[in-house]
């Protein structure tokens, strides 16, 4: 069985099969055929070869990171907490510094407004006491010479 009387009769007619006739009968020229398939073999393990000797980039393999993902995320929220609690921290010693500060300011203060006022007590107390023992009358006058004289004596 021939591939004509497989296929049909070729509508251009039987010139254009004489070839194909030849190649079904087996009286094609067998180094011509034995030449194309050698270079056609040759073709393929040309490519074959160039194919595997290529580099290639492995496939790349999804990968669940989810798992990293989520500890990356507890990482930061572990660390921003930790920042604004030490600034939190940081802030209330800075307050407490502040306040025993003003109170040993407010104590000196104190101190101070005690000491002006013990000074001017004493002050007030030397104007009345210069005051009250000023000079003996005029009428006590020749007592207060008898006195006098006696103690220079």
């Amino acid at each position: 069985m021939s591939l004509i009387s497989r296929f049909g009769e070729n509508p251009r007619g039987t010139g254009a099969n004489a070839n194909l006739d030849k190649l079904v009968a087996g009286e094609a020229n067998e180094p011509v055929l034995e030449e194309a398939l050698a270079n056609f073999r040759a073709s393929v393990l040309a490519w074959s070869g160039a194919e595997f000797g290529r580099a290639r980039t492995p496939a790349k393999t999804v990968r669940r990171r989810s798992w990293r993902l989520a500890a990356g995320w507890a990482l930061a929220g572990v660390l921003v907490a930790g920042g604004v609690g030490s600034g939190i921290q940081e802030r209330q010693h800075k307050l407490e510094l502040a306040r025993i500060a003003a109170e040993a300011r407010a104590a000196e203060q104190r101190r101070v407004i005690a000491e002006q006022r013990a000074r001017e007590e004493e002050d007030l107390l030397a104007n009345v006491d210069s005051d009250v023992s000023r000079e003996v009358p005029s009428a006590m006058e020749p007592l207060a010479r008898l006195m006098a004289d006696d103690e220079t004596r």
